[in-house]
């Protein structure tokens, strides 16, 4: 069988000049001095046999934060994602998301391929959905229809421009699933930048999630990890998910005390991020064709189309000045402020997009 380069990573072109401005993904940062000191002064053990103290003390830490019974440490904020849907559901259930959600768009049908369940892609505006949304998806139980057994929701939601869900709204929506018998499930990756941008407590923005999980690869800056909370019943149940699919790990501590360093550092500075946002984006409403969305968090989307480029086009000949984003549609861009992005940075990718569409 010939080899397919659609499931090989793209790499580095060797002839592009160095990265200036990395607006790609948040998942672009590098650990910082101090969290790579915390790493290598992590008391770690064997993760999979329970004696890793630094694993013990994020998800303490974690799990206090959330407002959760317990937690439990895992590889990626996708495996979180896959580990709760296996928990929550059987073959043949139905999970109810948004129609953009991550785990319909960029999990590689993981619902679908693990456990065997179907995802009911809801609508709605800015990635997010409301009750009566979920009510007119409910189906009248009957033997010839698929149990309705999951809701899950982005916090904040990516492709709805980095949204963050007012917390009535939120709540409505769990109260609503709770009600028709469904559990309830939060993609959790970017929670702290809701947090901070709504000043809402994150166990109280938490508090009708029967599981969430939290990603520390993001604005929060450590090289790998994300946390899934929920009740001990639950986390108990997915461990043995965690085991099956070689999520359980061994001095996992090195990595573990990165995430706390990020707890103990790196959340209330998600503002400059979200400030930085919002000066990107007044910045790029200045250059003529193109439309700009207001940016909630730290996430700018933008669409080419009145500026006579697609997305791709503009993306490829600003990384030749050096500034890389990320393209979601032909027309629709993508720019992420993160912790290795500063204000002269922003200011340069926004001089850099102008030259590059007046030209």
């Amino acid at each position: 069988m010939a080899f397919s380069p659609i499931y090989a990573p793209p790499r580095m072109d060797p002839a592009l000049p160095p990265l200036r401005v990395n607006l790609y993904s948040d998942t672009q940062t590098k650990p910082s001095p101090g969290m790579k000191a915390a790493m290598m002064a992590a008391d770690v053990g064997d993760e999979q046999h329970g004696d890793d103290p630094a694993i013990h003390e994020l998800c303490d830490r974690m799990a206090a934060l959330l407002g959760k019974e317990a937690a439990m440490f895992l590889p990626s904020g996708t495996m979180c994602n896959q580990i709760a849907i296996l928990t929550h559901c059987r073959a043949g259930d139905e999970i109810l998301a948004h129609e953009l959600s991550h785990i319909i768009a960029n999990e590689g049908g993981g619902p679908g391929a693990l456990t065997g369940a179907v995802v009911l892609g809801l609508k709605g505006e800015r990635g997010q959905f409301n009750s009566e949304t979920i009510r007119a998806a409910l189906r009248e139980p009957r033997r010839n229809a698929p149990p309705q057994t999951l809701l899950e929701v982005e916090q904040t939601a990516n492709s709805g421009g980095g949204s963050v869900w007012p917390l009535d709204k939120l709540n409505a929506v769990m109260d609503t699933a709770h009600e028709a018998g469904m559990r309830t499930h939060m993609d959790g990756a970017r929670l702290m930048n809701a947090v901070v941008a709504s000043g809402v407590p994150a166990h109280e923005m938490v508090a009708k999630c029967d599981s969430v999980w939290l990603d520390f690869t993001k604005g929060l800056g450590a090289p790998l990890g994300a946390v899934l909370c929920g009740s001990g019943s639950f986390i108990d149940e997915a461990w043995r998910w965690k085991q099956r699919l070689g999520g359980s790990l061994r001095q996992a501590g090195i990595c573990a005390a990165a995430c706390t360093y990020a707890l103990e550092h790196n959340i209330d500075r998600l503002a400059e991020d979200h400030a930085n946002a919002r000066i990107l984006a007044r910045g790029l409403a200045q250059v003529p064709g193109l439309i700009v969305e207001e940016p909630e968090t730290n996430l700018v989307f933008f669409d080419t189309r009145g500026a006579g480029v697609t997305a791709d086009e503009l993306a490829e000949r600003i990384r030749r000045d050096g500034v890389q984003v990320s393209t979601v549609g032909k027309y629709r861009v993508r720019a992420c402020t993160h912790l290795d992005v500063d204000r002269a940075g922003v200011e340069l990718a926004i001089q850099v997009i102008r030259e590059k569409i007046s030209r």
